[in-house]
């Protein structure tokens, strides 16, 4: 391939906890944050958890010199706190919201109300076309003992199934948002080796920031011990992912986050770290390739569908398993709904006894048949809704294992068309730090 064209675009994330009278500072962090986006001049500039639409018209207002063309992506009752603002022209943008996203009834996180999606903004950058994508999966509150893991890895799923089937005429991808996976979890591995994104952390020539690039670290003020668990130093769970194609390649010269601080400020920008990364993209024009070339291509494409075959098989594992659970939270809100009728029906059994015995009295206080009466429907109504709603969060787990099943049953017989194929140790992992093989799905 012969190198014909170059240009640098620096990209930046940050999950900005923009709640509302909710996350502290909030105000003075935007306006911190605008300041530095004018002085630092991005190209493109990715933002997580801007919850209100008025901090976005704040920021678009502030940055309409350096930053001309934004998109807000709503979704949910909050919406879905995705924004982007460009130097590069907006021509077109649409919206993913993910099928399953927590419980409503678990207010405390918050995660249902917030509508967590992908949002997608098509570019034009030189000559190159460009698809960047934003995203914020749902968050982890206890790694030991995780209830929405099998949500999460449907979200990671749903996004690389996104980013394949929008991503089919574009030169360049990149993605950036919070994930909220470890570099080794099975979403993330999922994510990476399906769609053949790499880790701007893991490939940059140069790295400034946190130590092992960490985004929720210790030393943040917001942060609490009790939130990094076991990892006292932090976690890294943002990232700026991308791939090129044939017409481009795509490479990461620098990248760097923030450390907590903030120089002449008493708080930092977010509770995460914010990152940067350098891009270098180079226009290609396409040569053929050797007999050699072409061997050696084979057969690593054969290493890599036996890898993504075992990990789509962990995938389902972990769907399964959620879906036993929401079988039985289903069957336990319907078993009480039945309790509940059964209750409502005697109650009122019992209000038609002075009906039916003219003359007889009701054996119960008006007041106290009043309240049970309401107690009983009021569990009806709930268990209603909480069956209706395990019924939907069933359908999208089964709707998920059926998909992956498919993708299991396609990848093993492109396998098979592998002669030279090598056993796959399905209980084999990469070490941390080391980026999974991709697969591209046309290979």
């Amino acid at each position: 391939m012969a190198n014909t064209d170059s240009v640098s675009v620096r990209v930046f994330s940050l999950n900005c906890w923009g709640i509302r009278y909710l996350s502290k500072h909030c105000p003075q962090r935007y306006a911190m944050i605008g300041d530095l986006l004018c002085k630092e001049e991005h190209d493109i500039v990715l933002l997580q958890e801007v919850w209100s639409e008025k901090d976005y018209l704040s920021l678009k207002k502030k940055l309409a010199c350096s930053h001309p063309h934004s998109h807000y992506f709503k979704s949910g009752v909050i919406g879905s706190g995705l924004a982007i603002f460009s130097k590069y022209r907006v021509h077109d943008t649409f919206v993913y919201r993910y099928s399953l996203n927590g419980y409503p009834y678990m207010a405390h996180h918050g995660d249902w109300f917030g509508g967590k999606a992908v949002g997608l903004a098509v570019l034009n950058i030189g000559s190159l076309t460009a698809n960047v994508y934003v995203t914020h999966l749902h968050a982890e509150y206890c790694r030991d003992k995780d209830s929405y893991l099998p949500h999460r890895v449907v979200q990671a799923w749903e996004l690389q199934q996104f980013i394949r089937h929008t991503s089919a005429g574009a030169d360049v991808v990149i993605l950036g948002g919070d994930l909220n996976m470890h570099p080794q979890d099975l979403g993330n591995r999922l994510l990476r080796t399906y769609t053949g994104l790499k880790d701007s952390f893991l490939e940059t020539a140069k790295f400034e920031g946190c130590e092992d690039g960490l985004t929720l670290i210790a030393d943040n003020p917001f942060i609490t011990i009790k939130e990094l668990g076991p990892f006292e130093k932090g976690i890294r769970i943002d990232y700026i992912l991308y791939k090129g194609s044939p017409k481009s390649d795509i490479s990461c010269n620098f990248m760097c986050t923030t450390k907590g601080s903030v120089p002449d400020h008493p708080f930092p920008y977010s509770d995460h770290e914010a990152l940067t990364a350098e891009l270098r993209l180079k226009t290609q024009s396409v040569t053929d390739a050797g007999s050699d070339g072409q061997s050696k291509k084979q057969d690593s494409a054969a290493e890599k569908v036996a890898e993504l075959v075992d990990i789509v098989t962990e995938a389902r594992t972990e769907v399964k398993v959620g879906l036993h659970c929401a079988e039985r939270m289903r069957y336990t809100a319907a078993r009480t709904g039945v309790m509940g009728l059964a209750l409502l029906i005697l109650e009122l059994a019992i209000a038609a006894v002075p009906w039916l015995a003219l003359g007889a009295e009701q054996p119960f206080p008006r007041t106290s048949f009043y309240l049970l009466a309401a107690l009983c429907f009021a569990i009806l109504l709930t268990t209603t809704l909480l069956y209706i709603f395990y019924t939907m969060e069933l359908k999208s787990l089964q709707g998920a294992e059926d998909q992956m099943r498919l993708a299991v049953g396609s990848l093993q017989e492109k396998l098979r068309g592998f002669p030279l194929a090598q056993p796959h140790n399905p209980q084999r992992r990469s070490p941390e730090g080391q980026e999974p093989k991709a697969f591209d799905p046309e290979e």
